[in-house]
């Protein structure tokens, strides 16, 4: 089999993507649905590092607009990332899978602290590395602390998995008239305010150069293809 082009990458995962039917919380089939798709990545020799939201759970910005304090709402947000962390872990390592969860809260007991280099070397021992609690900081969005973990461990690729097929010009759900963009550059997308993610993780992404493909989760197979270079989902470049 030949190799694939890109050799190491960073997965956005939402936490609603989770959910699956159920409206809340996590759902196993979807966990193990995530751990196939993984593995079939892994097999290519690409190295994997994971971002999760907390929004099956708990979203901070949703209690803040209703009155709860926006720090202690996002923190809470950042620890709905780590339940999320660590079920997913539970569902990689089911499957053979060795992973590592790290956080950006210290909490010794249930994961690792983040240390960049240790990350590293857990991915080069062909380890799944889950980066949990965001960025550690409140008025950030697990977008923006997925592009700083991507840039930090030098990640080729930047793959946002959604319910959709990719980027569109309007909300699908919403106008059944929107039309499919396959290939987008950063600065398109800040004029346009298409709402792929927040404008401080696509300003970053843009500043550092970050190929991102939007891709649908749904899709089986889809995560190795765009690996291996397949025209999937939505290609956003500099």
């Amino acid at each position: 089999m030949t190799s694939p082009p890109i050799k190491r990458i960073l997965l956005k995962l939402s936490g609603e993507a989770l959910m699956g039917d159920q409206g809340f919380g996590i759902s196993p089939d979807v966990i193990n649905y995530v751990a196939e798709e993984v593995r079939s990545v892994l097999e290519l020799g690409v190295q994997i590092a994971i971002v999760v939201g907390g929004g099956n759970i708990f979203r901070g910005v949703a209690a803040a607009s209703k009155g709860m304090d926006r720090v202690s709402a996002d923190y809470m947000g950042m620890l709905a990332t780590v339940i999320n962390s660590l079920a997913l872990q539970d569902g990689l390592e089911k499957g053979g899978i060795q992973t590592r969860v790290q956080t950006a809260i210290s909490m010794h007991e249930v994961a690792e602290p983040y240390i960049f280099r240790r990350a590293i070397r857990h991915l080069e021992k062909g380890r799944v590395v889950i980066f949990a609690a965001g960025t550690g900081n409140p008025y950030f969005t697990t977008d923006t602390a997925a592009v700083l973990r991507a840039q930090e461990i030098h990640a080729e690729i930047f793959l946002k998995a959604t319910k959709v097929n990719g980027l569109y010009d309007s909300d699908p759900f919403i106008n059944k008239d929107a039309k499919f963009i396959e290939k987008i550059k950063y600065l398109e997308v800040i004029e346009r305010q298409l709402n792929v993610m927040d404008m401080t993780a696509i300003s970053l992404a843009m500043d550092n150069q970050l190929p991102l493909v939007v891709f649908n989760l749904k899709g089986k197979g889809n995560m190795r293809k765009v690996v291996c270079g397949e025209a999937v989902g939505t290609r956003i470049y500099n």
